[in-house]
């Protein structure tokens, strides 16, 4: 009879779900749901928004890339 009752144990706890496997299942599905979702968005993004302008660059930039390059610059 004791061997009896510790496997009727056995049996009661391996039919509950494991709560750190709950735990695994809801936070694996959130951080899916994160990136598929992030991943749509940026689908919907490249299909719909326009390009982004770019700055212009400013004069002592220009400058100093002239300079780099050996090219005289007006005015000096």
């Amino acid at each position: 009879m004791d061997g009896d009752d510790l496997s009727g144990e056995i049996i009661a706890e391996a039919k509950g779900l494991n709560p750190g496997l709950i735990v695994l299942l809801v936070v694996g599905g959130l951080l899916l749901a994160f990136l598929i979702g992030n991943y749509m968005l940026y689908r919907y993004a490249q299909k719909n928004l326009p390009p982004k302008k770019k700055k212009p660059v400013s004069k002592k930039k220009l400058k100093r890339e002239k300079l780099k390059q050996g090219v005289p610059v007006p005015g000096e």
